[in-house]
């Protein structure tokens, strides 16, 4: 097959070509119940449906199956999917697709709000072991081969194993001895790697956990790659996980009416990486390495690099990095997220011969030494681990916790009991408190400074009252 194709684009491209007149859905007719004026007129020619020759995402047979069979050909996978409900529905679809009933499995704790969904939905026993601490960036690492060995060896029934690879800020870790260790013992390994499609690449980013033989991979595209904002891959990698097992819930958990401009975005993005050369890399690095250099120039900044080079986390010193963050979007500098200590920010790949504006970035960011920051107060909001090979277990099982009665009590007043909501500090989307989960004084600290630092939460909570849920 030819990396050079984009079978489905090039599909729409031509459909559009016919000037067609649509009476199918959706309803704004290729965009001209838009009108002349509206900047969606143009864009909206690309959203169509299941027409002749645009073939379907649940039955492809066509377009779409080429553009997926370029895509498992580039990954050398034994197969791969496009997703249109984003990372979430491939991790909802590998963990149903790959748990029964009442299944013993390990999960890094610090795991995205999607794979605990999973966890509920597939009502499996959940065993999480707490990860390592990077004190450079005093957020949580990746788990190390003996917190993995010491896991399996205490639940020697588990059947599989969930891990995140990288963490959102991009950090990395010997992921192949851990895959090879749960193999040893007959454990399915389905990894979460969102921030990882662009590591198909090689050096000098991180090995890609779908070479080193994990079973179940999900990619974010629209994270590093040039896709469409909830377009993502999935890759099927052993003959451990059945085929019409995943594609039953791809069926059932995505839109029976999928988005073409994803898909045809998913495909440009697989044809992007799959023509991505050693000169880009080259022409890509020395961009960087630039902007890395000008930035270091910026009074009070701090640079802090990552495993990716596609990170790049800043710290100031004197502000927070949700203070930080807040002055960089006075210049309209807009970073992926910002947690207690620093901003992270995302890189483009882009090839040899594009152009960032990289210069017109560093020019705004120089108005941060103009300014008088207020100063921050010294926060520690790193949870330290007493025992870093503890595990934890809920105290009630999904299936006890469904049906079961909840109350909102106020914060200092629910050490000790049991929490029925997950809080999520977003970004990075990784729960604080898991339902089912007992409640202890380290994370009442972590909950108050995270509130007193400024952090934003997801989930069902009354953190404006003070209050959070616990069962009854």
């Amino acid at each position: 097959m030819h990396q050079k194709n984009m079978p489905l684009y090039q599909s729409l491209v031509a459909h559009i070509s016919k000037k067609p007149i649509s009476f199918h859905v959706p309803g704004h007719k290729n965009g001209e119940i838009f009108g002349e004026d509206s900047p969606f007129k143009d864009f909206s020619k690309y959203d169509v449906t299941e027409l002749t020759g645009l073939d379907d995402l649940h039955d492809p047979q066509e377009a779409i199956k080429e553009a997926q069979d370029l895509l498992t050909e580039l990954y050398r996978s034994r197969k791969s999917y496009f997703l249109v409900n984003g990372s979430t529905v491939g991790n909802l679809a590998m963990i149903l697709a790959s748990c029964h009933e009442d299944d013993t499995v390990l999960v890094q704790r610090n795991c995205h709000k999607s794979i605990l969904n999973g966890l509920m939905l597939a009502k499996v026993k959940p065993i999480f072991f707490s990860p390592e601490i990077n004190k450079k960036l005093s957020i949580p690492s990746g788990p190390s081969k003996k917190l993995i060995q010491y896991a399996i060896e205490q639940n020697r029934h588990a059947k599989i194993l969930i891990l995140t690879y990288p963490d959102y800020y991009g950090q990395a870790y010997d992921i192949k001895e851990i895959i090879d260790f749960a193999h040893e013992h007959n454990i399915i390994v389905l990894v979460d790697e969102a921030h990882g499609a662009h590591f198909q690449l090689g050096d000098p980013f991180p090995p890609s956990s779908l070479q080193l033989g994990a079973d179940i991979v999900v990619h974010s595209a629209h994270k590093s790659l040039p896709a469409m904002t909830m377009g993502s891959f999935l890759h099927i990698n052993s003959e451990r996980i059945s085929e019409q097992t995943v594609e039953f819930y791809l069926h059932a958990l995505q839109s029976s009416s999928p988005s073409y401009p994803i898909m045809a975005s998913l495909d440009f993005a697989r044809y992007y990486i799959g023509n991505y050369t050693k000169e880009d890399i080259a022409f890509f690095t020395q961009e960087r390495q630039s902007f890395i250099r000008k930035l270091q120039e910026v009074s009070g900044l701090t640079v802090i690099t990552s495993d990716d080079p596609l990170k790049l986390i800043l710290r100031h010193e004197s502000l927070s990095g949700f203070e930080l963050q807040e002055h960089l979007e006075k210049v309209s500098v807009f970073s992926e997220l910002a947690d207690p200590y620093q901003v992270l920010l995302i890189l483009p790949l882009i090839k040899q011969g594009m152009s960032f504006p990289f210069e017109e970035a560093i020019e705004r960011l120089r108005q941060l030494s103009s300014k008088s920051p207020r100063a921050s107060k010294e926060i520690n909001i790193l949870l330290e681990i007493e025992n870093p090979i503890d595990l934890i277990e809920l105290t009630y099982s999904y299936k006890e916790m469904f049906n079961m009665p909840y109350e909102w009590v106020y914060i200092d007043q629910s050490i000790g009991r049991i929490a029925a909501k997950m809080i999520i500090p977003y970004p990075p989307g990784i729960p604080l408190f898991l339902p089912g989960e007992k409640i202890t004084d380290e994370h009442i600290i972590h909950l108050q400074k995270l509130i007193h630092a400024g952090a934003r939460f997801q989930g069902d909570t009354e953190l404006k009252q003070g209050k959070i849920a616990v069962f009854s």
